[in-house]
């Protein structure tokens, strides 16, 4: 069974800055992609970044490109986002998850495991 903790999440001001982690088990992490969702108060929970078990391949949804950063330590079984130039619409519980196959995807239903989630809160 595969254990994804999320951390690093918080209250912080427009403007400021956030990485969150993702802690995974197991030892087939780098042949796993993983993704970054994120759930907003009363809508869907929608993908932000997501990156290649190898770390070569990236993506971001159109309302984060330039500001937020995926990377992995496939060393250290762990994924980050960096979030840069927070603003007040990036609030929501963010989740880390695994995806079923390398290459990276974007739905919910290509992911099976994932963290419990880690609120970030932006004030304006």
């Amino acid at each position: 069974q595969v254990q994804l903790v999320e951390s690093g999440g918080g209250l912080v001001q427009a403007g400021s800055s956030l990485r969150l982690s993702c802690a995974a088990s197991g030892r087939t992490f780098r042949s796993y992609a993983m993704g970054w969702f994120r759930q907003p108060p009363g809508k869907e929970r929608e993908c932000v970044a997501g990156i290649s078990g190898s770390g070569s391949s990236t993506y971001y949804a159109d309302s984060v490109k330039g500001r937020f950063t995926i990377s992995r330590d496939n060393a250290k079984n762990t994924v980050y986002l960096q979030m840069n130039s927070l603003k007040p619409e990036d609030t929501a519980v963010y989740f880390c998850a695994r995806a079923q196959v390398s290459g990276v995807v974007t739905t919910r239903s290509r992911y099976s495991y994932w963290g419990q989630g880690t609120q970030v809160t932006v004030s304006s």
